[in-house]
């Protein structure tokens, strides 16, 4: 039996001490939370702080696991949503994302345009606390019942 290949991404909801929420312009999906895969051999929180600076130009603390988002098609991957707190930095375009801003919630919502980079910033606004799990396919974007027994 061939063993699953799942791409690992982190994802993270940024809040600042006005409650701004920063988001990122990527070339391809438009706006939307700072996320990037995790390299092989790399933890999860290891990477969260790497993305995020590595796109944004900040620094996090205190992240906190509040999501994973299942993309079923391929190239099947494992979301891990994050909240987390500004520690530090500027921010600063990146080659991936040539644009960072720290932006209002109700504006933030009005810039996310794709529908999969809408709904995970809507779930890790709900965050409360508890981890939720999602599932979806895309082409075109569908987001699946939850098949928990709990």
């Amino acid at each position: 039996m061939d063993h699953p290949r799942h791409i690992l991404v982190v994802s993270c909801l940024v809040r600042n001490a006005q409650g701004d929420i920063l988001l990122v312009r990527h070339r391809k999906r438009g706006w939307e939370l700072p996320q990037g895969r995790v390299e092989e051999g790399e933890g999860l929180l290891a990477a969260l702080h790497r993305e995020v600076l590595e796109e944004t130009g900040v620094t996090i603390m205190a992240p906190v696991a509040a999501a994973v988002w299942s993309k079923l098609t391929a190239p099947a991957a494992l979301i891990h949503g994050f909240v987390a707190e500004y520690a530090a930095g500027t921010p600063i375009p990146s080659a991936e994302t040539p644009e960072v801003a720290w932006l209002p919630e109700a504006e933030a919502r009005n810039r996310i345009e794709h529908p999969v980079n809408r709904d995970r910033l809507a779930n890790l606004l709900s965050f409360d606390d508890r981890i939720r799990f999602y599932r979806y396919t895309t082409e075109p974007y569908r987001r699946l019942p939850d098949t928990s027994t709990s």
